[in-house]
Order: C-alpha cells, then sequence, then structure tokens
C-alpha cells in the first residue's frame, strides 16, 4: 500500500494522518484517513513521548512514499518533527508555509511569507473541496477566519484570541470574574457572571463570522459556504445554526481542514 504521511502541528495540538494514493483529497467521504492520531504539541520536546510516537506510527502504518507537514510551534518543533524516522532518511519531507505557491490559488497578503502556514493550509483544503466563494474558520486556540473567493484569490482575513482564550484573559485580568466553564449551550443573554461570560464569548466569535459575510458581500464576494475546523468547531457550528436566519450560507464542520490542504499541497509538488 502506497500512503502519504502528514503533519499538522500547531500551538496546542499536533495532528497527524496518512492517506493511501489512490485517494484525492476532494473526496469526502467520513472515513478518509487510513490513519489518524492527535497529540499535544507539547510531546515534541519531550523524548520518551517522541519515542512513542515515533514507534506507534513506524508500527502503525508503513514506510509513506512522502511527508509534508506545517508548523506554527517554532523552529525547534520542526527540528524535533523531522527527527521522528531516522530509519525513513530517504523520504522526501515537503514544508508548506504560508508563502508556498499553490495551483490555482493566490493571496493578497502583503507579505506572505507572514501568512499562517496553517491558515494557508486551510484555504488549500477548502478549494479542493469547493470552487464557491467561501470564508474559511479555524476555532482553535486562535480563531482564524479568511475569506477565499470563487477566483481562488484569498482576501485576507482576521485573527482573534480563541474561546479559551477570551475566557482566560477575563479571568486573569479582573478582579471579580471568575474562569467560566461552559454548561451545555449558551442560548440568549446570560443570566449568571458564568453564562454571561461563555454566552459574550460565543458571540464575539459567531458576531466576527457573521462581520465577514456581510463584509465580502459588500465586496462583490457573496459567500456561499462557511468552512469550519478546529477543536470549537461544533461551538461555533450550533451557535450559527440557531441564527440560521442571518446567513443563507451553507455551514460545514471538516475535520482535518489543514492536513487536507497539505495533502492537496503535497501532490502538487511531488
Amino acid at each position: 500500500m502506497s500512503l502519504y504521511l502528514l503533519f499538522d502541528v500547531g500551538n496546542t495540538r499536533l495532528k497527524w494522518a496518512a492517506v493511501e494514493s489512490t485517494q484525492q483529497p476532494s473526496d469526502r467521504q467520513k472515513k478518509l484517513w487510513a490513519y489518524s492520531g492527535s497529540i499535544s504539541s507539547k510531546s515534541l520536546a519531550s523524548p520518551e513521548h517522541k519515542a512513542e510516537l515515533t514507534d506507534y506510527i513506524s508500527k502503525t502504518l508503513p514506510k509513506p512514499d512522502a511527508i509534508g507537514f506545517t508548523c506554527v510551534a517554532g523552529s525547534e518543533a520542526i527540528e524535533n518533527l523531522k527527527s521522528l524516522f531516522p530509519q525513513w532518511s530517504d523520504v522526501l519531507w515537503q514544508q508548506l508555509k504560508g508563502n508556498s505557491e499553490c495551483a490555482g490559488l493566490r493571496t493578497l497578503y502583503q507579505d506572505s511569507s507572514k501568512l499562517g502556514a496553517d491558515r494557508w493550509a486551510a484555504m488549500i483544503g477548502a478549494r479542493a473541496l469547493s470552487n464557491t466563494n467561501t470564508i474559511v474558520v479555524n476555532a482553535g486556540t486562535a480563531t482564524t477566519i479568511d475569506l477565499l473567493g470563487a477566483n481562488g484569490v484569498h482576501y485576507g482575513g482576521w485573527i482573534l484570541p480563541g474561546l479559551e482564550l477570551m475566557q482566560k484573559s477575563l479571568a486573569g485580568n479582573t478582579a471579580a470574574l471568575p474562569l467560566a466553564v461552559r454548561e451545555g449551550d449558551s442560548d440568549g443573554f446570560g443570566l449568571s457572571t458564568n453564562q454571561a461570560i461563555i454566552g459574550g464569548c460565543d458571540a464575539a466569535q459567531i458576531g466576527a463570522i457573521q462581520y465577514a459575510v456581510a463584509l465580502a458581500k459588500e465586496m462583490n464576494c457573496p459567500v456561499e459556504r462557511i468552512w469550519l475546523d478546529g477543536g470549537n468547531a461544533q461551538i461555533f457550528a450550533r451557535e450559527m445554526h440557531k441564527m440560521k436566519s442571518q446567513t443563507s450560507c451553507v455551514i460545514e464542520i471538516t475535520e482535518g481542514l489543514v492536513l487536507r490542504g497539505i495533502w492537496a499541497w503535497l501532490l502538487q509538488n511531488l
């Protein structure tokens, strides 16, 4: 079996997946990844955890034909990642960066080398799935919101603190506000301090996405689909569906959008 191995090294989580060479990034079946996993990104700094990850992957899947990756966790994390498989020293490693060229896509970012590699990968993944005007949201440690046109142009985006960062900021920088705990769905205005914090942070995130949709329409780039990925994607989707009357966009969660983008880009560079 011929495989490609993919890594997405984020600030919080390291995600990996392997795909068979007979598959395509446009495939949308639920059982997309032949193998996959996720661990803390900090594990790369631990010799013991690195050895465990190396042992698990190398014994679980055959030697890959190529390895593609993105990393926003710094140069040391890249070095640790690339040292995982000394037994596969002849395997080609390809790093997707924010300024990596991708056929059919271009960004209007002033300095594309400063564009987050995970954001660029997510847009490549979204493009593999649809050719419409889209908002691409990665709801992780930070929340990123990007506008990708049907013409393949990235018109820019926004970076917000993620839900947990917002909540921790309130707890850490005020005298009276606690660290809020999510207790079921937020619904309307909060009737307790905890509900007010959870609902307020949710509203800030969803409001930013809705503003992005409205701004795109003003730019004559009406959004037809919103792609959601990341640890808070389920929360975003639930809250946005409550307000479905606010937008006619298709709202869809796709796990591993960054990995899918790495995969699509890797195929162009083999």
